[in-house]
């Protein structure tokens, strides 16, 4: 087995009875994302034949011909749900597009969810790995906000009825036409508060370290990436890292990658503001601006090309 290169933690821990080995997690994942903003979790619960057949699914619909794909593209939906025709989002400052195509699911309660009609067990797969994510995700912020001296429950509440999107990818092979400037994912950091990736299809997923060097992290059988993202950063005060990384190109040109974040969001109306007791760890002083999360995703959404300026 591949031996991964960030900090693996164990989720059955936390779960467990033992204070000990809770703590221990808690610890784990906390200097970890204080340290590098990336780490690994192992026994996460979220079904492993679930994953497989997501990404079935998944190749099934991004084969469709171009013009069945793209009656799943709604502009009036800026890229929040069904499907974004490839070259069509890019890196924050970043002016190549990325050499992806992707489809969006979230909560219905937001907006109603597109279904492809071609593939018939689509919704019914993906909503239930968002539902599982979601369970995990949970857990995850659990830990976060006990790591901060914050209330169990803090900083799961905030994303109660938020805008949390699975996002399912597909990079085809790297065309020779590509511009030379243009990669499957750009140096960026995310918008949200975590991130929980499943282990995608292919190598290529880099962290940007403190010295300047990029740092792969492998896609492990078993494995859910996890990292912080600027939200989370935001209010944390920094004390928890929003790391840059990327999605490189392959060596070889036939070589395709599917992968699957789960972009864990808050609430819009949820307040950003620096926590009291982060700013405290990190100084004193309050390194960044109040702002709601609505306010920030709205922003972001601009700067990456999924909503127009307006």
């Amino acid at each position: 087995m591949m031996l991964q290169t960030i900090p693996v933690v164990d989720l059955q821990d936390f779960r467990s009875d033992s204070p000990q080995r809770q703590q221990d997690f808690v610890l784990a994942i906390g200097a970890a994302l204080e340290d590098i903003g990336f780490f690994a979790v192992v026994n996460h619960g979220v079904d492993s034949a679930l994953i497989q057949s997501a990404y079935h699914v998944a190749q099934t619909f991004f084969e469709l011909p171009e013009a069945v794909k793209r009656q799943y593209e709604d502009p009036q939906l800026n890229g929040q749900r069904g499907f974004t025709s490839f070259g069509r989002e890019h890196a924050k400052d970043h002016p190549v597009p990325d050499l992806k195509e992707f489809w969006h699911v979230g909560r219905e309660s937001h907006l109603p969810n597109l279904s492809p009609a071609e593939v018939a067990e689509f919704q019914l797969v993906m909503s239930e790995l968002y539902a599982q994510l979601e369970t995990c995700a949970a857990s995850l912020l659990e830990a976060c906000a006990l790591y901060l001296g914050e209330s169990r429950t803090l900083l799961r509440d905030l994303t109660i009825n938020g805008d949390t999107i699975l996002r399912v990818i597909h990079y085809p092979p790297v065309s020779i036409e590509a511009h030379p400037a243009s990669l499957r994912s750009a140096p960026h950091e995310d918008i949200n508060l975590i991130t929980l990736l499943c282990e995608a299809t292919a190598e290529g997923l880099e962290l940007l370290q403190r010295d300047g060097t990029w740092r792969p992290i492998h896609a492990v059988e078993g494995q859910i990436i996890v990292d912080s993202g600027d939200m989370l950063q935001q209010l944390t005060n920094g004390l928890l890292k929003s790391t840059t990384h990327r999605v490189t190109n392959p060596d070889s040109d036939r070589t395709r990658r599917f992968s699957m974040p789960y972009f864990v969001h808050p609430r819009p109306e949820a307040d950003l503001t620096p926590l009291l007791n982060c700013v405290t760890q990190t100084g004193g002083q309050a390194t960044f601006p109040p702002i709601t999360a609505g306010a920030y995703l709205q922003q972001r959404l601009q700067e990456i090309g999924l909503k127009g300026k307006g």
